[in-house]
């Protein structure tokens, strides 16, 4: 539900604009108010899983999600609409961390590598179908109210992942001590990606680009802040030794700059096939289940062999990802018209397919030698890095991707757009080369716990 919120939303804008007359500067914040609060609680909400129990904040954010699903459901106004997307970030934000630091905690050596699998799978399928379900239910819903349902199919979905949760997730023990969450260091950090991320999500809501250079001068503050609270004895927000760990920050480093590239291909594509070539909403998800089926496939199978191949696995995934980018772009520079969909399908399927030896490996071996106790704060800086990431590769993408149309038209600008794709994901087949041949070899990622 988190992972498809951030795509299915897209292909409702025109019905949710129909529906409430919400005006651009409304439409433009329903999807990037989204992301925004989403990426600024990963931390905390990881590190609150980790202190107050990794079930009892995936259940609270569960339910919470489901109850913002139907605020906006209900939504009468915009501005009514806005808040509820707002708060379903958050309740987002505070729910996938615990994913993750829960199979930290319940699985070891394949097993893990297994879990890892499943959820690569589901994050290639809510990414890539995403715009495929949203047409789906505005055609079946119809077009004044169609947007109320992409919201309101969250509601049963909710409440029966919560009570399954109460039943199978394993009961929180209880902490020797409680440690104190570190408010100036959430402070700090939320500041600073609430500077860093929203000239990136909002572009066209003239957010000042200053805000970039305070982002980073609020980043330095945090990090000298983390050392310092840390050397006085008490706990920190971010124990920055993580980044020590040289699995970790290779693969954190991997995935912000894969996600970049992984995230923009669908916005670029999306736009092309509906505003270049006339496709319905429907069209456009089918033109893209190729990728989503692709990954979905691969993910299960990386979690099963990542344990044997380590990193050299997510270097098989990203040539391939790049190798269907690159045919992607060569097939659309040939003008197939509206065939573009059928003519695209192959090297979808085999980026797809790409994608999915990348992000349930890389998670795998990224935190194979993370402490379970720390699972959830590891896994909440990481998913924070994509979500930058995919602020950062939708930023580049769209910039170049329009910046290209008013001049040159839609075949030049799919081009243009994709070229960032391709670019980010050659750099983090750089980084992954790096980790494998210039360093030591890297560690087994069935170790550690």
């Amino acid at each position: 539900m988190t992972l498809l919120d951030v795509s299915i939303v897209n292909v409702a804008l025109p019905s949710i604009q129909q529906g409430l007359d919400a005006p651009a500067a409304a439409l433009s914040w329903v999807v990037s108010g989204y992301a925004l609060t989403f990426g600024l609680v990963l931390v905390p909400a990881g590190r609150l899983g980790d202190d107050r129990g990794r079930s009892r904040m995936f259940l609270l954010g569960l339910g919470a999600f489901t109850v913002a699903s139907a605020l906006a459901g209900f939504a009468m106004t915009p501005l009514w609409l806005v808040i509820a997307r707002l708060l379903q970030g958050v309740a987002g934000g505070l729910l996938n961390p615990q994913v993750l630091g829960l199979m930290q905690q319940l699985f070891h050596g394949r097993e893990r590598g297994k879990a890892f699998g499943l959820f690569g799978a589901v994050v290639g399928i809510s990414t890539a179908i995403g715009p495929l379900l949203g047409g789906l239910i505005i055609q079946l819903a119809g077009q004044e109210n169609g947007w109320r349902w992409v919201f309101f199919v969250n509601l049963p979905i909710g409440v029966a992942a919560v009570l399954y949760g109460l039943k199978v997730l394993p009961r929180d023990g209880a902490r020797e001590q409680s440690r104190s969450l570190d408010l100036v260091g959430v402070l700090l950090l939320g500041g600073g990606l609430l500077c860093l991320l929203l000239p990136l999500v909002e572009q066209e809501g003239g957010a000042p680009w200053f805000l970039l250079i305070v982002a980073v001068v609020l980043l330095a503050l945090f990090v000298a802040w983390e050392h310092w609270y840390r050397v006085r004895g008490h706990s920190p927000l971010v124990n920055l030794r993580l980044l020590k760990i040289r699995s970790y920050s290779f693969g954190a480093t991997l995935g912000l700059l894969y996600f970049a590239g992984f995230t923009s291909i669908f916005f670029v594509l999306a736009v092309y096939f509906q505003r270049g070539l006339g496709y319905s909403a429907l069209q456009v998800g089918l033109a893209l289940t190729p990728f989503a089926v692709g990954s979905a496939v691969a993910s299960a199978l990386g979690g099963r062999i990542v344990y044997r191949m380590g990193r050299r696995l997510v270097i098989i995934g990203l040539a391939a990802a790049l190798l269907g980018l690159l045919a992607t772009d060569l097939l659309l520079a040939m003008h197939p018209g509206e065939a573009a969909g059928l003519v695209t399908a192959l090297p979808l399927l085999v980026a797809g397919i790409g994608s999915g030896l990348v992000i349930s490996p890389n998670q795998t071996v990224t935190l194979s030698e993370i402490d379970a106790a720390h699972g959830g704060t590891a896994a909440g800086v990481q998913q924070t890095g994509q979500r930058i990431g995919s602020a950062v590769g939708t930023a580049a993408a769209s910039g170049l991707f329009f910046g290209t149309l008013t001049t040159s038209g839609f075949d030049a600008a799919i081009s243009d757009g994709l070229i960032v794709s391709v670019g980010f994901v050659t750099a983090a087949l750089v980084v992954a080369l790096a980790e494998v041949f210039l360093l030591r070899r890297p560690a087994d990622p069935s170790a550690g716990g």
